[in-house]
């Protein structure tokens, strides 16, 4: 079977497509090969009919090509044929990639680029990439397409640029930059396979630094940072042992959105940045606020921030994968009922309080979240006169986690 990819855009295709008894494609690539009569056409809408026929081909020996767009072992139909014929009876011939061909144009280098797809999947994903990345390309589909991409980053108001590349290779080429509420506005047709997601000053969008792994940057080398790399505001910062299970227990990641709620100096978003994440700062206090972008900058993240007081200011906010919120007063269980309520995955609270520990683990069981906790107790080498040291112990934080199960998870409505 010979798997075609027939460029970034649609044209000519190759002359190996002649020998087929049967071709699969999209019905723009079957319209451009101009096939001869008597070869079955099959358009592709649902892939599992199509794979039906290209085995009724395939086990009568029977030649059969299909075609794709650009390169198709790149988020491509290559995946499908391969678990279901096997690689060895697979003849690939790529074409230029059109996430390639888009950063070609920049003139941009692209090995240090989050790809992400949205064709055919839920478009969060790549929002949250878009807002925690600065150099991210997006393989659009049906309602993910520019305007929706675009409405989606101009909600979190984290700076980016967009360019939107249609037609690729063809006469009716365009490649446009706008920024996310001028793509929101506009009607871009069907035309558009990928947009480019870019932020931060131009110049660093070349990537200048020599690359050995593709994509983003990994995991931080360090984390858990101790609490002078934050700017703060008497002490009001998680201190760093505290801080290190709850990023154990949020688990951020690439593709995921994580809420800091009651952030204070935001170290937390900061730290959930770093490995990747989108990430929102909830606040109450505008100095504070102010003081989380500056740490934001700092360490060269993207961070929302949001300036109001929970659980009111949550309103609206696209919906967590992951929640942290901190401090203890009276409307705490208030807030960890309605973050408990949207969250797809954990919310995980620190708090010093003993009184407060059961209305916490009665706001997560209430949301139907499985509640866990531990009391962390650390003491700190300190040193004395006489270059002796002493162990200065911290005060005892309890660290509540909440998590939904994996089968309310694939029924939650959000």
């Amino acid at each position: 079977m010979r798997v075609v990819g027939t460029g970034t855009a649609d044209g000519p295709v190759p002359l190996a497509v002649g020998a087929a008894e049967l071709v699969v494609g999209a019905t723009r690539h079957l319209a451009a090969a101009a096939l001869p009569g008597g070869v079955r056409q099959v358009a592709l809408g649902p892939l599992a009919p199509a794979l039906d026929v290209i085995a009724e081909y395939v086990a009568a020996g029977r030649p059969v090509t299909v075609l794709a767009s650009g390169d198709p072992g790149f988020f491509g139909i290559v995946r499908a044929l391969g678990a279901r014929f096997g690689a060895a009876a697979l003849d690939v011939r790529p074409s230029v990639p059109s996430v390639a061909a888009a950063f070609a144009r920049l003139g941009l280098s692209w090995d240090d680029a989050v790809v992400v797809s949205a064709h055919g999947r839920e478009p969060r994903t790549a929002v949250n990439v878009c807002a925690a990345h600065r150099k991210v390309a997006v393989l659009t589909g049906p309602g993910a397409g520019p305007a929706e991409l675009g409405a989606a980053l101009a909600r979190t108001g984290v700076p980016r640029t967009l360019v939107v590349a249609a037609g690729l290779g063809t006469a009716q080429e365009s490649v446009v930059r706008v920024d996310p509420a001028q793509a929101a506005r506009r009607a871009w047709g069907p035309g558009v396979a990928v947009v480019l997601s870019l932020g931060g000053p131009e110049p660093d969008w070349t990537g200048a630094a020599a690359r050995t792994l593709t994509g983003p940057a990994g995991a931080p080398r360090e984390w858990a940072l101790p609490e002078d790399a934050f700017a703060h505001r008497d002490s009001m910062v998680t201190k760093y042992e505290v801080r290190a299970l709850v990023l154990a227990r949020l688990g951020p990641r690439t593709g995921e959105l994580v809420w800091d709620v009651g952030a204070g100096s935001g170290s937390v978003a900061v730290e959930c940045a770093r490995f990747g994440a989108a990430a929102v700062a909830v606040e109450r206090d505008p100095g504070a606020a102010e003081r989380i972008r500056a740490n934001a900058a700092a360490h060269r993240v993207d961070v929302q921030v949001v300036c109001g007081a929970a659980p009111g200011a949550l309103a609206g906010l696209a919906v967590p994968d992951a929640v942290f919120v901190g401090g203890g007063g009276a409307e705490l269980p208030e807030i960890v009922a309605e973050c408990a309520r949207v969250v797809r995955r954990r919310v995980v609270v620190t708090l010093a309080a003993v009184d407060r520990v059961r209305e916490v683990r009665l706001a997560l069981a209430s949301a139907g979240l499985v509640p866990e906790g531990t009391l962390l107790q650390a003491s700190r080498l300190a040193p004395l006169p006489g270059e002796v040291t002493r162990l200065a112990a911290a005060n005892p934080v309890f660290v509540l986690w909440g998590t939904r199960p994996p089968a309310s998870l694939k029924e939650l409505d959000l």
